[in-house]
């Protein structure tokens, strides 16, 4: 008979150094999330859209550039492919953007769809915007729609049991698919 005072902690020592069979998707960029930094509100150097464009297309992931608008690669996708459409102007409401902004800002979701389209072959697409961190904006100061490619069967058990999404390719070279993919009417 075993000492009731005994930790059972001595006989799991014994397991320390054995593989429990489990792989391990490492995503470190993600801890912005979990430490809770959020990008400045204000314009500049602090707003990941502001910065973007004065980058080189593909160190700034930008795919496409327009006269008022641009559409870049989402650091944190939740698709493979999922891009942002955002004005150059920093604003942070739809209802702020200039008549012009709002045609171009449309024309280019409807650019990335086709682009996404002819990449990708995507089954559907995710398409909105949430305005303000209280509707889940993660930049609440400078406005942006997410566009989204979709399938049949993308979502697993990792985003509801492991909050953590596994993607099939890099940013970069989904980048490079929908630049070469970019409709040019």
């Amino acid at each position: 008979m075993t000492d009731p005072r005994e930790s059972p902690m001595e006989d799991e020592r014994s397991f320390v150094g054995v593989p429990d069979g489990f792989d391990r998707l490492w995503t470190p960029h993600r801890m912005a999330y979990v430490t809770g930094e959020r990008p400045s509100e204000d314009a500049g150097d602090g707003c990941p859209f502001c910065v973007a464009p004065d980058k080189e297309d593909a160190e700034g992931l930008v795919v496409h550039r327009g006269r008022s608008c641009f559409v870049v690669m989402n650091l944190f996708p939740y698709n493979a492919g999922h891009v942002l459409v955002c004005p150059y102007r920093h604003v942070s409401l739809y209802i702020d953007l200039t008549d012009e902004e709002t045609a171009e800002f449309t024309a280019l979701t409807k650019a990335a769809i086709r682009a996404m389209q002819e990449a990708s072959s995507p089954h559907g697409f995710n398409i909105g915007m949430n305005q303000g961190a209280v509707a889940g904006a993660g930049v609440a100061a400078h406005l942006h729609q997410h566009v989204i490619p979709r399938w049949g069967g993308d979502m697993n058990f990792l985003p509801i049991i492991a909050q953590t999404k596994a993607l099939p390719i890099l940013l970069e070279d989904a980048r490079t698919a929908l630049v070469r993919a970019w409709p040019t009417d």
